[in-house]
């Protein structure tokens, strides 16, 4: 391959990286969204998931195990956020925020309680198990991009694809959709409303744990504000994607494209940086309104 050939390969392979915590994210979002309770604190979740999750992979030198401790985590977080909001009827919004600023603040004094910084922690872990065989990762212009990948990047697509059928085909799916549409004629058929919101806030911590725990094992360390605003992206990609799982995978793939784009010409550029690094952002911006523009 040329010169030109390699570089495009290794943006659209980063691009189809950098998606993997958009991804998990924002079909995590999609359940709480469709359960008529939008979930801000997305990013907050994420943060969360992304510390707990590698001091479990840390300490144990085991990558499963923090990605359970990161799901754990998270969902207890989302849980609370869901206490709050369903049983003592808080605003959701304001919930959300608390949610954000509580990752924040409790990671930062676990993190100098633990490791005596409040700066970067790296870990020492073991290589991602990769998906797919060597051979496939060889074959020219298609194998990087699509079999270069960890198990935990391809799990990203199985979780969204999963997720459309959960949402579209099963029982579990219906009564959340129903809930967000019309909660009273849920409860006249007999079925509790705030069951389906639990179990979709549930859902929305699987996967901003799963999302922060990626983009955490991406360093092989944690970094305050290691999240960076992918939460509010990926609750921009809910709905730019139309509230439509693979439409929302395509969503993430833009924005990770504008991200590893960003990096590129950073590198490579005489761009001054801090605009560069402001062109995924102005991607969403973009792109918010665009899809506001269309209702």
């Amino acid at each position: 391959m040329s010169d030109r050939a390699m570089i495009f390969v290794d943006i659209l392979k980063y691009t189809v990286v950098a998606a993997t915590p958009l991804l998990y994210a924002s079909i995590g979002g999609l359940f709480s969204e469709l359960a008529g309770m939008l979930n801000i604190a997305l990013e907050g979740l994420m943060g969360i998931g992304a510390f707990f999750g590698m001091a479990a992979a840390g300490l144990s030198h085991n990558v499963f195990i923090g990605a359970v401790a990161a799901i754990t985590s998270a969902v207890a977080a989302s849980l609370l956020m869901g206490a709050v909001t369903i049983r003592f009827r808080a605003n959701v919004f304001i919930v959300g925020l608390a949610i954000n600023l509580l990752a924040g603040g409790v990671t930062t004094v676990l993190s100098q309680r633990w490791y005596h910084t409040k700066a970067v922690v790296a870990f020492s872990l073991p290589a991602p198990l990769p998906a797919f065989p060597a051979a496939l990762a060889q074959i020219p212009f298609v194998g990087p991009i699509l079999f270069s990948h960890s198990v935990l990047t391809v799990c990203a697509w199985l979780w969204a694809i999963g997720a459309a059928f959960i949402i579209r085909n099963s029982r579990h799916g219906i009564r959340i959709r129903a809930t967000g549409m019309n909660a009273q004629a849920v409860s006249v058929l007999g079925y509790s409303p705030d069951r389906a919101r639990v179990a979709a806030m549930i859902w929305s911590g699987v996967g901003s744990g799963l999302g922060g725990f990626a983009l955490g094992l991406s360093i092989s360390a944690f970094v305050p504000n290691i999240v960076s605003g992918r939460g509010w992206i990926a609750l921009v990609a809910i709905y730019l994607g139309q509230k439509k799982p693979l439409w929302i995978a395509a969503s993430c793939l833009l924005f990770a494209f504008a991200e590893s784009l960003s990096n590129y010409v950073q590198g490579f550029s005489s761009i001054p940086p801090l605009l560069v690094l402001a062109l995924p952002y102005a991607v969403t911006l973009v792109s918010l309104i665009a899809a506001g523009n269309k209702k």
